[in-house]
């Protein structure tokens, strides 16, 4: 045998044994660590099952308390929201124009409820209302807010009206 055939031989018969070596233990080592792995992301779960049920609990109870603040236990939210938009416009210089139903889609298993109102009276006012029905009382979120300027040719006289869209979850 001459020394390049020896090489050869030498060179084949270790990329054998690597690949054996690979094949044998390293493959199986290299799937039970990342078993292992997996097997502690599970167990750091389970560890962490307590704080995240207390965690829950405390979810809860604060939103029971929002419940209470804002006053949605009895009725629906719908009467809820008019009761709130009568009140500050018995306070203020604005008429509830229009108050429709609300049009409502479930959507990945979200109800999502949009009402639609008109108020009619001063900018500022409108606008406090805006205010206090998205930061206050916490209804939704206003989607749409169209203002038009109105002339009563019986009097002469320009009004304001504000168009309404506000989307709730639930």
């Amino acid at each position: 045998m001459t020394n390049k055939t020896k090489n050869i031989i030498l060179i084949l018969s270790s990329v054998l044994a690597f690949v054996l070596c690979y094949l044998l233990a390293i493959s199986k080592t290299i799937d039970l660590k990342s078993e292992y792995d997996k097997l502690n992301q599970e167990a750091t779960l389970f560890e962490n099952a307590p704080k995240q049920v207390s965690l829950l609990k405390q979810k809860e109870k604060y939103y029971d308390s929002l419940i209470n603040k804002y006053q949605l236990n009895g009725s629906s939210l719908q009467n809820n929201l008019l009761k709130t938009i009568n009140t500050y416009a018995d306070t203020t210089n604005i008429k509830v124009i229009n108050f429709l139903e609300p049009h409502s889609i479930t959507k990945n298993d979200l109800k999502i409820n949009t009402y639609q109102f008109t108020l009619e009276g001063d900018f500022n006012a409108i606008l406090k209302l805006i205010h206090k029905l998205e930061q206050q009382t916490k209804f939704g979120e206003i989607i749409n807010f169209h203002l038009e300027k109105k002339t009563n040719f019986r009097t002469s006289k320009n009004y304001l009206q504000a168009h309404i869209l506000l989307k709730s979850f639930g």
